[in-house]
């Protein structure tokens, strides 16, 4: 996503990551944690047979791990686009046939799909004989995933070892890396069983990010997508920001069929074939932004309102325009009172967590580069 209709946003987002890294006012933005844990990844690059870097399906240039640089041969590295549930399925196929263009192995997964994942860990143990046939000393195969914060690294470990360990039948407690939704929560490097025969190994590591961090379209991105804590943004700047991605996309004509659902819907109340008493019941739980209800509601919002603005969404005046009518608008979808403190906030809370979590359409925020 490229259009410059989302400049001011992009720059106001680019300039708070920026500030921070540069200033290192964060007690999360390359901590001497972090500094500690990316010369430990470097340390054991030499030491491990494959290297996985896990990557964001919905960014799979702007999450590369920078600091692989020449650490490791393409033969060595083979991109893991993690989270492909949330990113667009047709775009997916092109960035591997990209990837794989580019000499560089890549394996598109969900970490909570086991049969995907069952999928993974053959690719890997076809990848480990290979190896064991050009005369790799030993009979044990290391892996190590290495990525930046909350790109699924963890939950991928924890689901290679739990469909290894039942594929090879294997007795005894399942050891567990920690998963946490805050990025760069894992503290440190930690092995986990993965296959049997040959035996695999799969090391965890903490998410790492660069000391420096430049471009301010990579730092919204990354922040999108909760690489970057959401407080060094600001949580509305951000929703903002996904408004814009989702105007200037195709994700909302999906949803037109809820606004005929809901004129039905709202036909039949009219007419007194929908009890009062049923109306209320399917609204007690209304603060609950997940139900099904409430997604539908900020679904039809957002379609009405794009479809039927009639400015120039690839100028930035009328996106913004366009933007804050949404804002506004969304209050009532996700039930949020005028009269409530921080609703705007509130909003944008409950916006962001719809979109992380597949419900408000699927993207890939990169372009694939040209092939010269």
């Amino acid at each position: 996503m490229g259009s410059t209709a989302t400049r001011s946003i992009v720059q106001k987002l680019g300039s708070a990551v920026k500030e921070v890294a540069r200033t290192k006012c964060s007690s999360w933005w390359y901590t001497p944690h972090m500094a500690a844990a990316s010369r430990a990844i470097a340390e054991r690059i030499p030491l491990v047979d494959f290297v996985l870097e896990v990557r964001d399906a919905r960014i799979p240039l702007s999450s590369e791990c920078s600091q692989l640089g020449d650490l490791l041969s393409s033969s060595r590295r083979i991109i893991v686009l993690n989270k492909i549930d949330l990113a667009k399925q047709s775009a997916m196929k092109e960035w591997t046939k990209y990837f794989n263009q580019e000499k560089s192995p890549a394996f598109g997964v969900n970490a909570h799909n086991k049969e995907n994942i069952r999928e993974f860990l053959n690719f890997l143990q076809a990848r480990a004989r290979e190896l064991l046939k050009t005369g790799h000393s030993g009979q044990t195969i290391t892996l190590m995933l290495v990525g930046m914060p909350n790109v699924g690294k963890s939950a991928l470990a924890n689901a290679l070892h739990q469909v290894g360990r039942i594929s090879a039948l294997e007795k005894g407690k399942l050891k567990h890396a920690t998963v946490n939704p805050q990025p760069g929560e894992t503290k440190n490097i930690s092995s986990l069983k993965i296959a049997s025969h040959p035996n695999i190994y799969v090391l965890d590591t903490p998410g790492i990010l660069p000391p420096e961090i430049f471009g301010d379209e990579l730092c919204s991105k990354l922040a999108l997508i909760g690489a970057i804590r959401d407080c060094i943004v600001g949580k509305n700047d951000l929703a903002h920001y996904f408004l814009a991605v989702l105007n200037l996309s195709q994700e909302y004509k999906k949803w037109s069929r809820f606004s005929a659902m809901e004129n039905v819907r709202s036909s039949i109340y009219q007419e007194g074939e929908l009890s009062e008493s049923s109306h209320v019941d399917k609204r007690q739980y209304a603060t609950d932004h997940t139900q099904d209800f409430i997604v539908n509601d900020v679904r039809r919002t957002l379609c009405e309102a794009v479809s039927t603005f009639s400015g120039d969404l690839e100028n930035d005046k009328y996106l913004e325009q366009l933007i804050e009518v949404e804002s506004r608008m969304l209050r009532n979808a996700f039930r949020v009172t005028q009269s409530e403190v921080d609703g705007h906030t509130k909003v944008a809370i409950k916006l962001l967590d719809l979109y992380r979590t597949g419900r408000l359409g699927h993207y890939v925020l990169d372009d694939i580069p040209r092939i010269s």
